[in-house]
C-alpha cells in the first residue's frame, strides 16, 4: 500500500504546527505540502522553530489537490469560505479542524457531508466517510466524560462542569487575555454557561440518550499554562463509585485513547498525547467524573490525525504513540 499524501491548509498556527509534526512522522504518511497565505517560500521552521533540524519543507500559498487527504487547520467560518472558493476533487477527503460543519444543520457543503468525528462514538461511521469535522478541544473532552452516562440514560439531572484550558486554546494571534504578563499567575472565567461547545455537546448527549432535557452548566476558565484541559464534572447519579467505574470501563473498553483510570489525575499525564484520561468519585448523590486531554491533540489535530487513520483502515494508534510531558 502506498502512503497517504497529505496536505495541510493554514500551516502557520498552533493547530497546524501540530499536524505538521504529526504528520512528518508518521509511517504512513508522506506530508505533500503545507499551505499558508503569509508564509509562502519560507521554511516550516522559520514559523515553528523547533521543526529544525526535523524538516527543510517550505510553506507555499498555492492549493494542491494531488493528495489523498486536505487538513483544514483554519479559523471558525474560514473552512466554509475555502471550501466556496477553492473547489476540491471528489477523491480527496477532508478533515476540518474548525467548528463550521460540527452541528448536524450546518455538515453539508455541495455534494460534501461531514461526519462527527468523534472516534469513541463514531468510530465506524468514521471509517466510512469522506469528510470529518473534527470536535472541539472542550467539546472532547467534556463529551467523554459524559457519553456512558448518556449512553447508558443515566444523565437525569443538570450536569455541572469547571474546566480550564492552556493558553494555546486561544490560538496563535495576540490577544489581551493570553498575552504571557496577562496569563501568568492568573486565573479568569469566560463565556460562562454560554460556550460555543455547547452545541455540539449537547447533539451528541441527545445522539445517545434523546429523552435527556436537563442543563450543562459549563464555566469555562482560562488556565497559567500553555496547552492542557482538565474538567470537573458533576451529576446526580444513583450508582455507586464501583459501578460508575464499571460502567466507564466497559463503555471505553475497545477505545485507542481514553482510559479510566482508579486513581486520581493529573495534566501532565495527558499533555504532548492523544490520550483521554477519566477518573469517578463519588460523594452522597452526586458522581463527579474527571476528564483531562491536551487541547493541541487529543482536543485537536491528534484527533485529526487519529481520524485519518479511521478513514484509510489504519490501526487508529499509527503515528500517535507520544510521550507524555510527565515532569
Amino acid at each position: 500500500m502506498k502512503n497517504i499524501r497529505a496536505g495541510i491548509i493554514g500551516g502557520a498556527g498552533y493547530t497546524g504546527g501540530e499536524a505538521i509534526r504529526l504528520l512528518i512522522n508518521h509511517p504512513e504518511v508522506d506530508l505533500v505540502f503545507v499551505h499558508s497565505n503569509s508564509n509562502g517560500g519560507n521554511h516550516l521552521y522559520d514559523v515553528h522553530a523547533d521543526l529544525l533540524g526535523d524538516t527543510d519543507m517550505q510553506f507555499t500559498d498555492q492549493l494542491r489537490t494531488d493528495v489523498d487527504v486536505l487538513f483544514l487547520c483554519v479559523g471558525h467560518g474560514d473552512a466554509r469560505k475555502f471550501l466556496e472558493a477553492n473547489p476540491i476533487p471528489d477523491h480527496v477527503r477532508i478533515i476540518d479542524l474548525s467548528q463550521d460543519f460540527r452541528l448536524a444543520a450546518g455538515s453539508t457543503i455541495g455534494d460534501r457531508r461531514f461526519v462527527y468525528g468523534l472516534p469513541e462514538m463514531n468510530r465506524t461511521a468514521i471509517g466510512s466517510a469522506r469528510n470529518i469535522a473534527n470536535p472541539g478541544c472542550f467539546a472532547t473532552c467534556l463529551q467523554l466524560g459524559m457519553l456512558p452516562l448518556a449512553a447508558a440514560g443515566l444523565l437525569r439531572d443538570d450536569v455541572h462542569v469547571s474546566a480550564t484550558t492552556g493558553s494555546t486554546g486561544a490560538g496563535q494571534k495576540l490577544a489581551a487575555t493570553s498575552h504571557f504578563s496577562w496569563r501568568a499567575n492568573n486565573l479568569s472565567v469566560y463565556k460562562a454557561f454560554g460556550h460555543q461547545h455547547l452545541n455540539e455537546i449537547g447533539e451528541s448527549i441527545h445522539a445517545l440518550m434523546p429523552s435527556f432535557d436537563a442543563q450543562i452548566n459549563f464555566i469555562p476558565y482560562r488556565g497559567d499554562f500553555a496547552r492542557g484541559i482538565i474538567a470537573s464534572i458533576y451529576t446526580r447519579c444513583d450508582l455507586t463509585q464501583e459501578e460508575a467505574v464499571t460502567l466507564y470501563k466497559k463503555f471505553y473498553a475497545d477505545a485507542a485513547f481514553t482510559h479510566v483510570s482508579d486513581r486520581n489525575i493529573c495534566l501532565k499525564q495527558v499533555v504532548n498525547t492523544n490520550k483521554c484520561l477519566i477518573s469517578l468519585e463519588k460523594h452522597g448523590d452526586q458522581l463527579l467524573v474527571m476528564s483531562t486531554i491536551d487541547n493541541l491533540l487529543k482536543g485537536a489535530s491528534g484527533q485529526a490525525v487519529q481520524n485519518m487513520n479511521l478513514m484509510f483502515g489504519l490501526d487508529e494508534r499509527t503515528g500517535l504513540q507520544l510521550k507524555p510531558v510527565a515532569f
